[in-house]
């Protein structure tokens, strides 16, 4: 039985938790899904380091081999005035079936727990064995998702709505995003929005819905473009329609040049019609799960893989 040391990412961890990232995720999709090259490569997999370590510096959490000193698995988390948020979990293919996974859960559930806060994520619905994992820890599933994959033609999407003005959001917007969020989920992440807006890596888009009846944001959109993640996300909305509109924003900032994901809610049926109609396409499944409690959601949320902090 092997003994593992649970321990912080160092800086130097990195190298090794890209590689972990790259292998774990392309050997699982390509002996479950006969996908081949899900992570392209290390450059790819560097983004939740690179991101993270900027965003919530000293939140990842290694499973070191005692004897070897080689890296068996890791997981980022993101604590969060409202909640903390189980990020991105890998294990080195060599050390599946180890209960490496068990041990880091275990790690970032004491956190929760020491804070007083509910754990969330976000994690595939068809991976039984990540299924299994928080199912066994206590977690209650609380919304499912269509991965709709979106080739954004050349001319764009036709993104008006009447009764709405959209445009890229500001730091003084981001009180009302966070009431916004509040609202309709509970949760408050101020400093991603802030994070997005200031975009020091060129890689986040951000807008929002100003009603313009009534003068207030009704709804908030981000993206990410990068290497190693295109999607679009994470956003709060009011409505189905509202949702759509913001969506095809984000869509359009790179018109015919790249073909993003979006997680549309399942109990959204309008909205995801509307995908399907411009010609997504369902690739994947994910369940929104807690530990803890959690208020019921309203309107539409949209949640993302980069970064993984609702």
């Amino acid at each position: 039985m092997k003994n593992f040391i649970i321990r912080l990412k160092k800086e130097n961890d990195n190298p090794g938790v890209a590689r972990l990232i790259m292998d774990s995720l392309n050997v699982w999709y390509l002996n479950n899904r006969g996908i081949e090259s899900c992570v392209p490569s290390l450059e790819a997999a560097s983004i939740y380091s690179r991101i993270y370590d900027a965003l919530d510096p000293d939140c990842c959490v290694v499973a070191e081999d005692a004897e070897t000193g080689r890296l068996a698995g890791s997981c980022f988390f993101h604590p969060r005035p409202t909640h903390v948020s189980l990020g991105i979990m890998t294990v080195a293919p060599e050390y599946f079936g180890r209960k490496v996974s068990t041990k880091l859960l275990a790690y970032i559930v004491d956190v929760a727990e020491r804070r007083n806060q509910t754990l969330r994520l976000v994690s595939s619905a068809m991976n039984l064995d990540s299924f299994s994992l928080y199912s066994k820890a206590g977690f209650a599933p609380r919304a499912m998702y269509r991965d709709v994959l979106v080739d954004v033609p050349e001319q764009g999407f036709d993104d008006s709505l009447e009764g709405a003005v959209m445009r890229d959001a500001e730091f003084d917007d981001v009180d009302e995003i966070v009431a916004l969020e509040l609202e309709l989920c509970g949760v408050d992440r101020a400093k991603d929005y802030k994070f997005f807006i200031e975009n020091k890596d060129g890689i986040w888009g951000a807008s929002v819905l100003v009603n313009t009846g009534t003068g207030k944001i009704d709804g908030v959109m981000c993206s990410v473009r990068d290497p190693g993640c295109n999607m679009v996300g994470p956003g709060a909305v009011r409505t189905q329609e509202q949702a759509a509109a913001l969506i095809k924003r984000e869509l359009n900032r790179y018109k015919g040049e790249w073909s993003p994901v979006v997680l549309v809610p399942t109990d959204c049926v309008q909205l995801g019609r509307e995908f399907y109609d411009l010609g997504g396409k369902n690739i994947e499944t994910h369940v929104a799960q807690t530990l803890g409690n959690a208020p019921p959601r309203k309107g539409v949320i949209i949640p993302t893989f980069m970064p993984e902090t609702a």
